[in-house]
């Protein structure tokens, strides 16, 4: 949950509207079959503009005419207000007009988005706000009361430029067979594990029997973690298990565990859950002792989290949706 109590005008920068702007955006309007989805492309297409331009003024590269927003079919086809930004991917930019306090976020841009910036645009075309910025988005309403200041964009795209953004693993899809590259079954990377002379997995066999599931419907799958955090280059192993319950819920079970010679887990290293705006949910750190943690919860359809393993001031983060 994001905690805001600043006001939005107090943060939100005003620029210009341009007249290219404009008359790109009248150009593309004139496509469009009815008025309604006239005025969407146009407002859509101001928008991206405007926070082009300001990111064209921070020196962020980006590519406006390789955004779907400029692509004639997808202007047609969706409500898509796209920007793509240089190593980094799509920021999507979403209209709203001075009266509005909510901001219409379509499901069809929920996915591969680096960020959501909140564009406010007057009624004569003349002058736009960059109201500010969210990280994810689940629901199609999003209060502004709920935004980050716009710096938090900035920052945003600079981690991003250094750690690009990965795809979100869709853990509906696991229930039907359709697993991302990475992940394995429990028993598969056990095996390719035991291939290795270094890996006995003394550690890990002896505690099995907790990641087996309770129910036939039950799915996991499992990856190594190994960008830093590792003793003697012997990774951390994560298993992520997921079974179906009431009401369109998921239960979601997490579990880090030691793997080869490692009899415990490193000491001090952390398993968390990170909700759609990176704030923690959910962590547990291992003790000396421990070989194993855990942590479970249950989610609805289309909820997205991450999932951070960190050491010290290393860390490696998966992003997922239900």
């Amino acid at each position: 949950m994001t905690n805001n109590t600043f006001k939005l005008e107090d943060f939100a920068i005003s620029l210009p509207i341009s007249q290219a702007a404009r008359t790109t955006a009248q150009k593309f309007a004139l496509r469009q079959p009815t008025p309604a989805k006239a005025e969407q492309v146009r407002r859509n297409t101001l928008a991206v503009w405007v926070v082009n331009d300001y990111l064209q003024m921070m020196d962020i590269p980006t590519n406006l005419t390789q955004s779907d927003s400029w692509n004639p079919i997808m202007q047609l086809c969706a409500n898509v207000a796209d920007l793509e930004v240089s190593s980094v991917g799509r920021l999507e930019c979403r209209p709203v007009g001075e009266q509005d306090e909510q901001c219409l976020i379509p499901a069809e841009t929920w996915e591969e988005r680096a960020g959501y910036v909140v564009v406010q645009i007057d009624d004569s075309y003349q002058e736009a706000k960059l109201l500010g910025f969210i990280k994810t988005a689940t629901t199609e309403t999003l209060p502004l009361i709920q935004l980050q200041p716009i710096e938090a964009l900035i920052d945003r795209l600079g981690q991003l430029r250094t750690s690009p953004v990965d795809p979100l693993v869709n853990l509906s899809r696991w229930f039907i067979g359709q697993v991302e590259a990475g992940w394995q079954t429990v028993e598969s990377l056990l095996n390719s594990l035991e291939s290795r002379p270094a890996y006995a997995f003394r550690s890990f066999l002896n505690t099995t029997d907790a990641v087996v599931g309770q129910s036939e419907a039950t799915t996991k799958r499992a990856k190594l973690i190994d960008l830093g955090i590792q003793i003697d280059n012997q990774p951390v192993m994560l298993i992520v298990e997921i079974t179906p319950e009431a009401n369109q819920k998921t239960g979601i079970r997490l579990q880090l565990h030691a793997t080869g010679n490692q009899v415990h887990l490193p000491n001090g290293v952390q398993l968390k859950v990170l909700d759609n705006t990176g704030a923690t949910f959910l962590e547990a750190q291992a003790r000396s002792a421990d070989n194993y943690i855990q942590l479970q919860f249950r989610g609805d359809i289309q909820e997205q989290f991450s999932v951070q393993v960190s050491l010290g001031d290393m860390s490696i983060t998966e992003n997922f949706v239900i």
